[in-house]
């Protein structure tokens, strides 16, 4: 097993690991959704009228639809096509017509999911100074051979890995580094569970320390219950299967950069 990989599971079942990643990732779930009280009366008035066409058109305005349904991302996309599909109308709102006016309203204001909203905290944990350089912009960092971690979005990084690491991969890096003049690049995902989407975001980081012929050190930055000492089927993989690769949580990277 990686020496990182190790240390990262001897965290995760010694120490305060969940106390500790929130510090990183504060997984707490935004407000309610807001919608004004001109669009919730539109909304209500054309629920009491029956009148179709009125509340699929309200609704669609709003930032998340009461139901899901395969057919909604074309109706947003193209309004006038309410018109020519009244049985799809009907449908749709007959769903609606059953669910209600309080339970519509409640879906409708729902807060965003928390793994959805966990991207950006990466990135704002090292703007904190977390590693304990502040990140730096592409001409800054270009121009010295100091320590230090590029700020900058995800296809940035990636150019950057692409132009000077020859990191071919058509997809955005979360972190690119310099320490001890040895560049890194990496991966950083929080994953939840295992099954499903997870399973996939695990599968896409992989694919980035995988990536042949780049000219630095690759990173996967993975936290939360693979470490866990249950033994998932993905921990197993990351202390067998990918065993070669530099596997840590983000709660030992600082060390791994500062032993570089």
């Amino acid at each position: 097993m990686n020496y990182w990989t190790e240390l990262s599971i001897e965290y995760a079942n010694q120490k305060s690991y969940l106390d500790d990643l929130f510090q990183v990732y504060p997984a707490i779930p935004e407000g309610i959704r807001e919608m004004s009280q001109e669009s919730w009366n539109r909304i209500e008035q054309a629920f009491k009228n029956r009148d179709n066409t009125s509340l699929i058109k309200e609704l669609l305005q709003l930032d998340l639809f009461p139901i899901k349904d395969s057919y909604i991302a074309f109706l947003k996309r193209d309004s006038s096509s309410i018109e020519r599909n009244p049985k799809t109308i009907n449908r749709i709102c007959g769903r609606l017509y059953d669910m209600g006016l309080d339970k519509i309203f409640e879906k409708c204001s729902e807060p965003k999911e928390t793994n959805r909203q966990i991207g950006p905290f990466f990135r704002r944990w090292l703007n904190r100074k977390a590693l304990g350089i502040q990140p730096i912009g592409l001409e800054e960092f270009t121009n010295s051979d100091e320590d230090a971690i590029l700020n900058g979005s995800d296809q940035e990084l990636a150019a950057f890995g692409s132009d000077v690491l020859n990191y071919k991969r058509d997809k955005g890096l979360d972190f690119v580094a310099r320490f001890n003049k040895q560049y890194i690049i990496g991966e950083s995902k929080f994953l939840t569970d295992f099954g499903g989407h997870q399973n996939a975001q695990f599968s896409d980081a992989v694919s980035t320390v995988q990536t042949k012929n780049v000219k630095t050190k690759k990173i996967l930055i993975l936290n939360t219950y693979l470490f866990s000492s249950n033994y998932s089927e993905l921990h197993k993989d990351i202390s067998e299967a990918y065993k070669d690769y530099i596997t840590m949580s983000v709660l030992v990277l600082t060390t791994f950069l500062h032993k570089l």
